[in-house]
């Protein structure tokens, strides 16, 4: 398969700095696209999952929490995770230092830069073609875990502390993926070891996301609505800033992210992997007028080596494999190689029933 060239666009931080009072044409949505928030009330909230209760010896606590975390898998695709035991000074100092990161001159941001059909880098992602919209935001996208597998330009070359906060971060949240994984195995009936050969050597990767102020921003959005590709992805929120939205029931709803806590989402992998009993969930950013936001996603990932199948304890006659097999390289390459629209892409390796075709 060949490797989609991406295209290089200006940083949106840069635009941002012209007193400007327009959006650019190229970023405003067409008018289906603009963010319409549900008006229900109360809004539904993101389930909350206590990772201490997860981790307890007595089942009386640990019972209810696992049927919880299956809950939230399974009819939201998303849930905030408490006391998750990963330090509140590393979260703020790789919060601070990618504050530090888009603060630097674009001189300087520039020696990060994607290179050309490349996505790891500074820049934007899923850029393919002149005429698509672009998003309201500038990231920074690179391979974190295995050590052997970051880019030499990139990983290495970051200013310290940051690298070595980063660091210590990434090897963090490679445990707790592992550990949520591996509880969400239980919580599906699927054996431990079962769920680390299909995932492989698995890889982890960090998207550094940078939301400027816009002068109207209900006509563009941060990130399109899209799913993770991945497995598992856990987002730290930079700071107070809300943007975050997810589909529920056919609505948009915005996250009201908690203090010190991860959320966390299930990816197409993942759903793949558990023959769709936990589906990836379509999400978006917005932005705001007065105010930037930022975010750091970790996502972590069945290794380049793996072919994608659903895991064979919940393949039976009664339920059949939902997704054709694939490797990893061609899912990583079919995902990249389009513009980000919705579960698009999943959807193309359902395998079609009998129903399907004659429906």
């Amino acid at each position: 398969m060949e490797k989609e060239e991406y295209l290089i666009v200006p940083s949106v931080q840069e635009i941002v700095k012209g007193q400007l009072t327009k959006v650019p044409e190229r970023y405003v949505r067409p008018h289906h696209d603009y963010p319409i928030i549900s008006t229900t009330t109360p809004l539904p909230q993101l389930p909350v999952i206590d990772f201490t209760k997860l981790l307890s010896q007595d089942l009386n606590l640990k019972g209810p929490e696992l049927h919880k975390l299956h809950s939230a898998c399974k009819q939201w695709g998303f849930f905030q995770l408490i006391n998750h035991k990963v330090s509140t000074s590393l979260m703020e100092n790789v919060k601070m230092g990618v504050k530090e990161f888009f603060d630097l001159p674009i001189e300087e941001k520039v020696k990060f830069r994607q290179k050309e059909g490349d996505v790891e880098g500074y820049g934007q992602a899923f850029v393919i073609s002149e005429e698509q919209k672009l998003d309201w935001a500038d990231m920074f996208f690179m391979v974190t875990l295995p050590p052997h597998l970051r880019k030499p330009h990139l990983f290495p070359k970051l200013s310290l502390p940051f690298r070595d906060d980063l660091e210590s971060y990434s090897i963090v949240i490679e445990k707790l993926a592992i550990q949520i994984i591996e509880l969400m195995a239980n919580a599906i009936g699927v054996d431990t070891k079962e769920i680390r050969e299909l995932f492989g050597e698995a890889t982890q990767s960090t998207r550094l996301n940078y939301y400027p102020p816009c002068p109207q921003p209900e006509l563009v959005t941060g990130l399109n609505s899209h799913s993770d590709g991945g497995g598992l992805t856990i987002l730290l929120q930079g700071n107070e800033v809300e943007g975050l939205q997810i589909i529920k029931d056919g609505l948009w709803i915005p996250i009201k992210p908690l203090s010190n806590a991860f959320i966390v989402n299930i990816g197409d992998m993942l759903e793949i992997i558990t023959n769709g009993t936990y589906e990836s969930i379509e999400h978006r950013a917005t932005v705001n007028s007065k105010k930037e936001r930022f975010s750091i996603a970790t996502f972590y990932s069945p290794g380049k080596e793996v072919v994608l199948r659903p895991a064979p304890t919940l393949v039976t006659p009664k339920t059949p494999p939902l997704f054709k097999t694939i490797s990893v390289i061609e899912f990583i390459m079919g995902y990249l190689g389009k513009e980000l629209v919705g579960k698009s892409y999943l959807q193309s390796l359902r395998i079609q029933n009998e129903d399907d075709k004659h429906s």
